[in-house]
């Protein structure tokens, strides 16, 4: 007996010697494909990926300015086409059912950039748009994108009244009680709605999508007496107010306050406009802002506009695919987590991370500038934004995720200057809840969401689990490495106390936590255990909160040893869908186990022999792990995101976390 068990020890360790090889290889070439893609000045950026939504749109600003389109048509129709579902439709994102406002909006822009009719191509996307009900379905923005061209009525859009912008702070309702990304496309498209636009295209230029062209005033939303048997309160009390509003044409009526508020309004966007054109780092404000200025009676080469669509611009991505436009640039967050990958994966190229960290420390917000600080406006700067540009919204996420590659490159950094103001700025964000959102505080009127307005249900920064679980993750590395060096140790600990609280009031009966930003239960519930496993032994509540987590966890594993989660999941939350397995979310999946479970553990094991047998080469790259779906989120059930870069790094800090682990056990 005592003979099998030493034999059988011995063939354990011999097989998990041969797994500690083949994942060496495999980091071995996952680290040769990071520093290969790095770039010149240190840092990387991998495509951003969205739905032809964005594209179309600036298509759309194109055509009405008069811009030249003739350049790049062949690029465009080519990506447009690309995306096309076998069904005729556009989705949100690869794999996602046929969306109506999405078909509508790729359709219109091929038609602007040439493209017949007669095609099959289109002849299947109007028949998609038919069945699904037509351009009388479409969501608000489309709306208002399709009422610039005199596509659809004016009267049919909601009602924005852009004296808005003139409530003060303290209202219960203002321009700051909306999330930053809605704040920022709401004040442009204020001046939208104030002038109704209707540049050129014959006015039957869409009819072939409408069931009945003859009647496009179509309702926007539920009827005043649905709302009434929902007993839907604050969806009534808006539908009231829109009415009124529609009654006295917008306030349209009060020409000096009107054009008080107009001023103001322009005053507004023109303050939150970066040096280099951009406003907020992403493309609805920016494109919205450029469409305001023209309107307001700026020139084309007047500098405002032409920074504005120079920055547009700047987010084209094109290659054999054609051309886009990215929503986003994602250059901090790539360079933070790539950083992390490699800090896991044990690099021993120093030189190329201490470039990389110092490129994100130069990029740190200290200057008192912003809209988080209308709200906490005696707390000191320190955060992160994400692109390149965006002085006025630095976000929580990032910041906490650049805590996190200082610390794990040299954990010397707890005392640093960039670690101690980036702390100190989280923790002055965090809610009253206990968790922290993304880029506001105290953000959560979700009433907003009935606003006539509001069909995405996005006008909300609320705590979400992910986030939350990122900065325990973060605080709890740096009271490790803490012997009161920062001195912020007791109120980390006490912010982390209360993020715990946060965490157990959020956690679903299925053990899961929602992701908020990425998909979805295995992202959510990946960062909350990475978070939680610093305080198993000075919080009684953790080990409760974890072991439901691990055992949902597990139940996820598809077959070959990886995890996949539809976003349609967000839909049918119940459901919690799975699909193929995906590399992202099979190293969310194993960092949150190897969190909590020995390297032994077979689900573990499984999900890093997938990781090992998925890697594969690329053209003229390197090694790394194709994915085609996306696993991040915009705004869940109507926007989602594609980070290149997710399915190289993510895979890196799950094996090289496993690596270390192993290495222990030796």
């Amino acid at each position: 007996m005592v003979s099998d068990m030493r034999d059988h020890d011995q063939e354990t360790a011999s097989g998990s010697g041969h797994l500690m090889s083949q994942v060496e290889h495999t980091l071995r070439l996952s680290r040769d494909y990071a520093l290969g893609s790095v770039r010149s000045d240190g840092h990387w950026c991998g495509e951003l990926k969205s739905n032809v939504t964005i594209t179309a749109e600036y298509v759309f600003l194109r055509q009405a300015l008069g811009l030249d389109l003739e350049a790049d048509r062949a690029a465009y129709c080519r990506y447009i086409l690309s995306e096309q579902n076998c069904d005729g439709s556009w989705g949100l994102a690869p794999g996602y059912p046929g969306d109506v406002s999405t078909t509508t909006e790729a359709y219109l822009a091929l038609k602007i950039l040439g493209a017949s009719t007669d095609t099959p191509a289109m002849q299947r996307a109007r028949t998609f748009t038919l069945t699904a009900g037509g351009v009388a379905r479409v969501r608000v923005f489309t709306r208002i994108f399709l009422a610039t061209f005199g596509l659809f009525p004016w009267d049919a859009v909601p009602q924005l009244p852009v004296e808005l912008i003139l409530l003060p702070s303290s209202c219960p309702i203002n321009i700051y009680t909306l999330a930053s990304w809605a704040r920022g496309t709401i004040a442009p498209l204020l001046i939208i709605c104030h002038h109704r636009p209707v540049y050129a295209l014959p006015n039957d230029y869409l009819d072939e999508l409408w069931q009945n062209p003859t009647n496009k005033n179509v309702p926007y939303g539920s009827s005043f007496w649905e709302l009434l048997s929902q007993r839907d309160i604050p969806g009534l009390a808006f539908t009231v107010v829109d009415k009124l509003l529609y009654q006295l044409d917008g306030l349209r009526s009060i020409p000096l306050l009107r054009s008080y508020a107009r001023r103001q309004c322009m005053k507004w966007i023109l303050e939150r406009q970066e040096p280099s054109g951009d406003w907020a780092g992403i493309f609805p404000p920016m494109h919205a802002s450029v469409y305001a200025f023209v309107l307001e009676g700026y020139k084309l080469d007047d500098l405002p506009v032409r920074l504005g669509i120079q920055a547009i611009e700047n987010f084209a991505w094109e290659d054999e695919k054609g051309k886009r436009i990215q929503p986003c640039v994602s250059p901090v967050w790539d360079t933070a987590l790539m950083s992390i990958g490699l800090c896991d994966a044990m690099s021993h190229d120093q030189q190329t991370l201490d470039r990389a960290i110092t490129w994100i420390r130069n990029r740190q917000l200290l200057e008192p500038r912003g809209d988080w600080r209308v709200y906490r406006p005696q707390l000191a700067p320190g955060g992160f934004s994400f692109e390149y540009e965006n002085s006025h919204y630095p976000d929580v996420d990032d910041t906490a995720a650049i805590i996190l590659a200082q610390v794990k490159h040299d954990a010397r950094s707890i005392a640093s200057d960039s670690v101690i103001a980036a702390a100190t700025w989280i923790l002055g964000m965090q809610n009253p809840d206990g968790g922290w959102a993304a880029f506001d505080v105290e953000n959560d009127k979700l009433f907003l969401n009935k606003i006539p307005f509001s069909d995405m249900d996005s006008l909300c920064d609320t705590s979400c689990a992910d986030i939350t679980g990122r900065i325990l993750e973060a605080f709890g590395l740096m009271m490790t490495h803490d012997s009161e060096k920062s001195g912020l140790s007791p109120m980390l600990r006490a912010a982390c106390t209360r993020g715990v609280t946060y965490l157990a009031s959020t956690q679903e009966a299925s053990g899961a936590w929602l992701g908020r930003w990425g998909c979805n239960y295995v992202y959510g519930t990946s960062h909350a255990l990475c978070g939680l496993s610093y305080f198993i032994g000075y919080d009684k509540r953790v080990t409760a909160l974890v072991n439901p987590a691990l055992q949902w966890m597990k139940s996820k594993q598809n077959a070959d040893g990886g995890w996949g989660e539809s976003l349609l999941s967000y839909r049918s939350p119940n459901e919690q869908q799975q699909q193929e397995s995906t590399a992202s979310q099979t190293a969310w999946a194993l960092m949150g186990l190897l969190a909590h479970l020995p390297v032994t553990d077979a689900a573990i094991e499984r999900g890093i022999r997938w990781l090992i047998s998925s890697q594969r080469p690329e053209k003229s790259i390197g090694v790394s792990w194709p994915e085609a779906a996306y696993t991040g989120t915009g705004f869940p059930n109507h926007f989602y995101l594609g980070y290149d870069y997710y399915r190289h790094y993510f895979p890196m800090m799950a094996l090289g976390r496993y690596l270390q682990g192993a290495q222990n056990r030796i």
